[in-house]
Parts: structure tokens; C-alpha cells; sequence
């Protein structure tokens, strides 16, 4: 192995800078600056200690401020050549984020946020495969590959582990590629066993099989984890259709529907605040069990207006209510009894650490996917806190740690709504009772500030809305440098990642997934292989 593999290629010499502006680079004039690129990684090699940054800016500039009103005939080659070298030159903005000392001590303990600068001339060099191994770690027990960084082909980490102890978030507009991320981050937690997982899948992406642009479906968590995925339906005949074989049919009984589950679909339903202060009087009338039968057989004759007057619930708000919950009467999963407690069925699938990925079929109305992720999860967070507290009391091992995925989740976690559900509960929680979230969305500017805030680690491909990039960078140390390199992402398989399970900043094309090659790559058998498999699974299974 050559020195330029281990050390990287010099690009040129530090110049000036500060802590808080990041340090200015003057190219060599031999390193093409049309080569340079924002995100891309950097060493700097001071006295003491090698810095670790990311190029944040790339400029031009001249000795000479005549030659920009004046320019050169630079037709000669020779000409170009020799102004290139001692007139113009390139320069970069590089942001150092952490440093490597020599010392046996500093080896040890691996990189440490930077607290100072490299002094003036020191030599600036690309980033090697072993620095930035050296920084994210190598793929083991603990970390998970997910993508590489800008023009290399070395592997970047994440630390899975420290993932699962904070709740998480992945942004992108539409398009971009956060589904085929978040199949990837679901990949690393079920293969290292880093938690168990309830997926709320909206558009039966995660469960079977998902799409893809640009070949034919891909492989879903159930055909590459058969014996560790069990994928609930809330939609029988849509998964009949597609050839999926599920695991269990998720049903709700109105006895089950509390009035805080009707709470939050006030926006999807467009219900008014008196209507939803009318739900608690009917529940305190019919009791907590019986009040939405009990509405649904309101005839809507005098007695029905001697009940309303009795309750002081007015008309309009009655009407609209009334309104309002019809919707839900008409879907087939609900009925006055479910046959089974689905809440119970799924905990004892993650208790016996298995993950459940809950396929909503064609019920994509965001008002379904509301009531029912919400419903679930309000039941599931109370056990889990529930044998959490119980553990701590008896000084016993804790539940297994659980991510909660949820899409769309500004409609669970916008400013008016967020501080009352269970989804903003867990979010400010961070992980005191072993369960955290991991959030999909295309406006993260429509998420409370308070619950970005606390999200550990953020995956953001290309947003295009000044609000959502304030949004998802808000409190981030550099983030003006960091809103640079997230404007100058490519459209598709490019995410800027940091927080809590990086030790710094990346921006990385993910890793493939789809093709055969990729699966082998994961681990798994090749394509045919894996599914004979997963059938032979599935058949047991019945």
C-alpha cells in the first residue's frame, strides 16, 4: 500500500481561519479545483494533531485584483499555465470537526471534538479510507454500513447501537430516497439486534415487499427476515391481492376507542373544539366502553335532543361530530367487538423479540393512519412503561428497546397537537422507558420545535423549502456551513446525516439496495434462494 492511499493525495496549505469559521485553504496549483467538492472530507496535519473536516465552500482567488477587470489572453496554454500557478489560485472553506493526536492515550480514545485550529501552512490532504474508517468505526456488532462519502468507496458507519437510544428522524421531499433509507436503518437494527421494531406502514413499503423506480420490487423485512418479522394487515383482502401472507388481522372494537384517540384526528376530521369536549360528555354518560355504540344509536328524535340538551352539548356541535365519526363507522376494521386484543398480539411478538411491520393496505387516508397508529401506540408506550418501572422497582432487566416508525409525522407532531399525543410523549422522553421513534416526513418545518430538537440522530436528503432546512438543522453547532453542503445535494441517494450515533457530520450516497448483489452484500442468500426460503418459513409458520 502506497503512502498516498494511507495518507491522501496534499491538496494544498492552510492560510487562515478560526475556530468558529473554519479554516481557509489555498489549493496547490497543481490539485484541479473543479475536482473539489462541498461534503467532502479533508485532513489536516498540524504540529501536534491531524484535524478531520468537511469542505463547506469552494472560491476562486487572485493575487492580483487587475486581472478580474482585466483578464488575460489565457487561449496559450502556456500562458493559462503559468497564471494558473502564480496569479489565480483555488481556495476552500473547511470546517474541522474532530482531531487525532499521536499519543497511545489519544489512540485509545479515538477522535475528540475539536477545540483549537492547525497553526498556518499546515498541509491539507484528502481524507484516506483509514481516516475515515478511523473516525466511523468498520462495520461489526455495533455499527451498520450505510452509505459512502462524497467520490469514495470506503464504508461509512453507523453506530446502531447509540441509534436506538434516542428517537431519530429521516427527511427528504418526495422522491428523494428516505424510504429505501429507512429500509436500510430497519436492516441494521433487526440484523444486530439492536431493538425491536412497530412499524406503521402507510404504503406498504417495509412489510412484503416495497417499490422501486428503477427495477422490480424489492425485498421487504419479512422475505429477509422470515423468522425474526411478522407483518400485521389492517387490510385483508389488499394483502390477499398482493400475495402477502400475514401474520395476524388487526381489528378495533368501538369499546376499545377512548376519547383521547378522537382527540388527535380533530384536524383530519375537521372537528371544532366543542365537539371534541361533546366526546368526554358522551363518554362520562355511556361510560368509557360503551359511548361511541351508544352514539352511533342515537336516532336523531326527541330523545336524541333531550340528551344533548341534558349534556349541554349543542346541535352544530353534535351534527359535526356526528359528521366526523361516520367516517369512521364506515371502515371494515372497525366494529362495535374486535374478535382479539391486537395491542396483545403485538406485545407478545416484541417480547419474544420479533419485529411487527403493520401493513395499512389500501387505507392510506392519513386520518386511518392517524387513529390507529395512535391508538396502538398510546397501549403499547403504557405497558412498556408500566414493566419498565416494574423492573426498576425490583431491580430486573428492562423491556427490550423499542422503535416506533411512523410516516407523515407532522400530522402526530405539529405545534397544536404535540404536546397531547403519546408520539410527542415519547419524542421528549428521549428513552426513559425504552422506547423511541423514528420519524418519516417530507416538511419537517410542520414538526414542533421542542420534538426536533430532541431527535438524536437526522438523515436529510434534498429539501428545497427554506423552512424545513431552519427546521432540521435547528440547534446543530455550524449550521450555517451545514445548510451550504445541504443545498448543493444531489436529487436522489445523497443524505447529509449527523447527530447522536455519528461522531461527526457525513454526507453519504447510501448503499444499494435492491439489486442481488446487494443482498448478498447484507449477508442474506442470493435472490431465488431467499425466497424459497422465506416461503418455507412462512408455511411453518401455518
Amino acid at each position: 500500500m502506497n503512502e498516498e492511499s494511507v495518507r491522501g493525495e496534499r491538496l494544498g496549505i492552510v492560510v487562515g481561519g478560526s475556530l468558529t469559521r473554519g479554516m481557509e485553504v489555498k489549493l496547490d496549483s497543481v490539485t484541479p479545483i473543479e475536482e473539489m467538492a462541498v461534503g467532502r472530507y479533508v485532513v489536516i496535519e498540524g504540529q501536534k494533531s491531524r484535524f478531520f473536516g468537511m469542505i463547506t465552500d469552494v472560491s476562486l482567488g487572485t493575487i492580483d485584483q487587475q486581472l478580474a477587470i482585466t483578464p488575460p489572453d489565457v487561449t496559450d496554454p502556456f500562458i493559462a499555465e503559468v497564471i494558473a500557478g502564480t496569479s489565480t489560485y483555488g481556495k476552500l472553506q473547511v470546517t474541522p470537526m474532530l482531531t487525532i493526536s499521536g499519543d497511545a492515550m489519544s489512540i485509545l480514545e479515538g477522535p475528540q471534538p475539536v477545540k483549537t485550529v492547525p497553526a498556518h501552512f499546515s498541509t491539507v490532504r484528502e481524507a484516506s479510507e483509514q481516516d475515515v474508517e478511523l473516525v466511523f468505526g468498520r462495520e461489526d456488532e455495533r455499527h451498520f454500513y450505510v452509505g459512502t462519502p462524497l467520490d469514495m468507496e470506503t464504508k461509512v458507519c453507523l453506530n446502531i447501537t447509540e441509534f436506538v437510544k434516542r428517537s431519530n428522524g429521516v427527511f427528504g421531499k418526495s422522491g428523494t430516497g428516505k424510504t429505501f433509507l429507512t429500509r436500510l436503518l430497519l436492516i441494521g437494527m433487526v440484523q444486530k439486534k439492536a431493538a425491536a421494531n412497530l412499524i406503521f406502514d402507510m404504503h406498504n413499503e417495509y412489510g412484503w415487499e416495497g417499490t422501486s423506480e428503477h427495477m422490480p420490487n424489492v425485498k421487504g423485512l419479512k422475505q429477509l427476515f422470515p423468522s425474526q418479522v411478522a407483518v400485521f394487515a389492517l387490510d385483508e383482502e389488499s394483502a390477499r391481492r398482493r400475495k402477502v401472507s400475514t401474520d395476524y388481522i388487526v381489528e378495533i372494537g368501538y369499546d376499545e376507542i377512548e376519547p383521547e384517540d378522537i382527540a388527535l384526528l380533530r384536524e383530519t376530521l375537521n372537528l371544532t373544539e366543542p365537539a371534541i369536549e361533546a366526546v368526554y360528555q358522551l363518554a362520562r354518560e355511556f361510560g368509557q366502553q360503551r359511548w361511541l355504540e351508544g352514539f352511533f344509536s342515537l336516532s336523531g328524535g326527541e330523545e336524541t335532543k333531550d340528551l344533548l340538551t341534558r349534556l349541554d352539548i349543542h346541535e352544530s356541535s353534535y351534527r359535526n361530530l356526528r359528521r366526523g365519526l361516520e367516517r369512521l363507522r364506515r371502515l371494515p376494521f372497525l366494529g362495535p367487538h374486535a374478535r382479539d386484543n391486537s395491542v396483545q398480539r403485538i406485545l407478545e411478538y416484541l417480547e419474544r423479540g420479533m419485529n411487527v411491520v403493520l401493513e395499512f393496505g389500501r387505507y392510506t387516508d392519513v386520518t386511518v393512519y392517524v387513529l390507529v397508529a395512535n391508538f396502538l401506540t398510546r397501549r403499547i408506550y403504557a405497558q412498556y412503561r408500566e414493566r419498565t418501572e416494574k423492573a426498576m422497582g425490583q431491580k430486573t432487566e428492562e423491556p427490550h428497546p423499542l422503535v416506533i416508525t411512523i410516516e407523515e409525522a407532522h400530522k402526530f407532531l405539529n405545534p397544536s397537537v404535540a404536546e397531547q399525543t403519546i408520539f410527542g410523549e415519547i419524542a421528549r422522553e428521549m428513552r426513559k422507558y425504552n422506547v423511541t421513534l423514528l420519524v418519516i416526513d417530507q416538511r419537517p418545518s410542520g414538526i414542533h420545535d421542542e420534538v426536533m430538537s430532541q431527535l438524536g440522530t437526522k438523515a436529510t436528503y434534498l429539501l428545497d423549502n427554506e423552512k424545513d432546512i431552519d427546521s432540521v438543522l435547528m440547534g446543530v453547532s455550524g449550521k450555517g456551513e451545514l445548510k451550504t453542503v445541504l443545498s448543493k445535494l444531489e436529487a436522489k441517494q445523497q443524505a447529509l446525516i449527523f447527530g447522536h450515533a455519528l461522531p461527526m457530520p457525513v454526507v453519504v450516497k447510501t448503499r444499494e439496495y435492491g439489486s442481488a448483489e446487494s443482498y448478498k452484500e447484507f449477508g442474506f442468500r442470493d435472490a431465488a434462494e431467499l425466497k424459497r426460503k422465506a416461503e418455507e418459513e412462512i408455511k411453518d409458520l401455518f
